[in-house]
């Protein structure tokens, strides 16, 4: 089969992914009620009951909202750094010794056939991380609440089959938005959220001619539009690229709805 996965949800309204193979399925983040996130996954055709692990990104409520729950509920794995466990720790509830697994940034995890790597993120958290996802030749990254895209992160996610990227906002829209001005400074730092326009710029940097899909991703309710980001992260790569250069097609997530099973041996 290879990989496949389906963004659950992103957005500021939570967040959650799964990626499986035939002899692994892990969910990334459960951003949101344990009930929304069964249901979800039943809309996949899958139980989280067939789950390997959680694997967890950052300890903001928008990734972990129902962590807890489903991972007793299930009696599932959840994997984070130490950082991240401190922060995690007041906010899940209790989770038995069993499951709580330290897993250093940088670590390459495996669960049947698919092996997991973590690179570390600049964001105003714990210790948050980025995931890379393997079998055989496919690769899949994800690359979500970014300040900003360091040389380090770009090396990491380069030369992926499929990118789901972070895509949070319209600069001008955030600037003339209702949010107080430090927490516009905040999405707008090095340590908060990537802009359109510096997904854009990103991608032209790890888009390679093996890159098929690109999922704009983590989208802000307030301050974003899907139509927009697209136009936008498309215009700045057709501004870098020649004309005949390659060009990965742009995909859509939800705040409210799964995306569809995508599969990376799909062209």
């Amino acid at each position: 089969m290879g990989i496949k996965f389906s963004v659950l949800s992103s957005g500021s309204t939570g967040n959650a992914m799964v990626v499986a193979t035939d002899e692994g399925k892990v969910l990334i983040d459960a951003g949101l009620s344990a009930k929304k996130v069964e249901q979800l996954l039943k809309e996949r055709g899958m139980s989280a009951a067939d789950l390997d692990a959680i694997l967890v990104t950052h300890e903001h409520a928008d990734h972990i909202k129902g962590l807890g729950a489903v991972a007793r509920k299930f009696d599932l794995p959840v994997y984070a750094n130490e950082k991240t466990w401190e922060a995690l720790d007041k906010q899940i509830g209790e989770i038995v010794e069993a499951n709580r697994c330290v897993m250093q940034t940088g670590e390459i995890l495996e669960f049947g056939s698919l092996q997991v790597e973590s690179y570390g993120i600049s964001h105003d958290a714990a210790e948050p991380v980025g995931y890379c996802f393997y079998e055989g030749e496919q690769k899949l990254s994800l690359a979500t609440d970014l300040g900003y895209m360091s040389s380090k992160v770009k090396e990491k996610i380069q030369d992926s089959d499929v990118l789901v990227l972070e895509s949070n906002h319209d600069i001008e829209m955030l600037r003339m938005g209702k949010y107080p001005w430090n927490i516009k400074r905040r999405i707008l730092s090095d340590l908060g959220h990537l802009s359109n326009e510096a997904a854009g710029e990103g991608l032209v940097d790890v888009m390679t001619e093996r890159t098929k899909r690109v999922y704009l991703a983590h989208l802000s309710r307030d301050h974003n539009l899907m139509e927009l980001a697209r136009l936008t992260v498309s215009n700045v790569v057709d501004d870098k690229l020649a004309p005949d250069d390659h060009r990965a097609k742009l995909m859509d997530t939800y705040h409210d709805r799964s995306t569809a099973w995508d599969r990376l041996d799909e062209s």
